[in-house]
């Protein structure tokens, strides 16, 4: 028995079919369907119900799959204790949202490509509450979001924070010229551009907005964050945006911050897993996302970081 043929039981039972796990394995899927044979004929019975259209798991081949998982939980525990991380071979699928990818998340790809130079990093890149869908559809491993969507079957950690501001088109609001600063209800009569539900920063600010009794007449939904920061610059509406790191667009005159009261509270960021799948290469690579986290600069290179820090 080998772990080959267990990983191929394994990501068939969790995928639910032979396409997938090759997929998952970067392999064929006669090559899965070769491994099974050859665990059904070492124990000479049948682990998979051929009669069904999907891959469907004998009562056997259940107890295989209990046991399969546990063999390689404990090889890749065995493998992170004994300190060569070098050697683990992985396929590790990250979530995460458009602002991370436009900040940190070079710098963490290099970060794991330095210490599992065999793991195959596939991240995904989309809105906080599909990357939660996906992570409960075990379509991704990990997800790095902003803390709006407690789940008790998504144990998650704290990443870091970031700082927003009330941004426009310089002139579009008065008070950015050194009027004094804007209410919040007063700020509110003008378009806004905002983040819609499916974004972690959107829940967040739209429940802080009525928590505050605001609520805007005249919005804009826009789901991209490019095009949010882009729209904003034209001057078609105020908006929410990351302060720091969109700071060189306020400092060369395409963006002001508007001096609003109550100020926007921080958005803290977590990493989620599911529970069941809590493995020491995770909990590794979110240390490394705990140690490179920051929203403050745009499209940061691990080499820059080492040298800013």
């Amino acid at each position: 028995m080998t772990f080959k043929q267990l990983e191929a039981l394994y990501w068939i039972g969790r995928l639910g079919g032979f396409a997938q796990a090759a997929n998952q394995l970067h392999t064929s899927q006669s090559a899965v369907s070769k491994r099974v044979h050859e665990l059904e004929l070492l124990f000479d019975t049948e682990l998979f119900d051929r009669s069904q259209r999907t891959a469907r798991l004998t009562e056997k081949g259940e107890e295989m799959f209990v046991l399969a998982k546990r063999l390689l939980e404990q090889r890749d525990a065995a493998v992170e204790q004994f300190g060569k991380p070098g050697v683990v071979e992985r396929r590790i699928r990250i979530g995460v949202t458009e602002l991370t990818a436009m900040t940190w998340l070079p710098r963490l790809v290099g970060l794991i490509q330095q210490h599992y130079p065999k793991v195959i990093l596939e991240p995904d890149v989309d809105d906080s509450l599909q990357l939660r869908d996906k992570l409960l559809a075990d379509e991704l491993d990990l997800v790095i979001v902003p803390d709006t969507f407690a789940d008790s079957r998504l144990p998650s950690k704290a990443i870091g924070q970031v700082q927003s501001a009330w941004m426009c088109k310089p002139g579009v609001v008065p008070a950015t010229a050194g009027a004094g600063a804007v209410r919040l209800h007063e700020l509110a009569r003008h378009r806004m551009l905002v983040q819609g539900n499916n974004s972690g920063t959107g829940r967040a600010y739209d429940a802080w907005m009525k928590e505050q009794g605001v609520q805007p007449a005249n919005v804009i939904v826009v789901s991209n964050l490019v095009a949010l920061t882009g729209l904003t610059v034209s001057g078609l509406g105020v908006s929410y945006l990351p302060r720091e790191c969109l700071s060189p667009l306020v400092a060369a005159g395409m963006l002001a911050v508007i001096d609003v009261t109550p100020a926007l509270p921080v958005v803290n960021y977590v990493a989620m897993h599911k529970g069941e799948h809590r493995s020491a290469l995770t909990s590794s690579i979110v240390m490394l996302a705990q140690e490179c986290c920051d929203f403050t600069r745009m499209f940061q290179a691990q080499a820059e970081a080492e040298t800013s820090d």
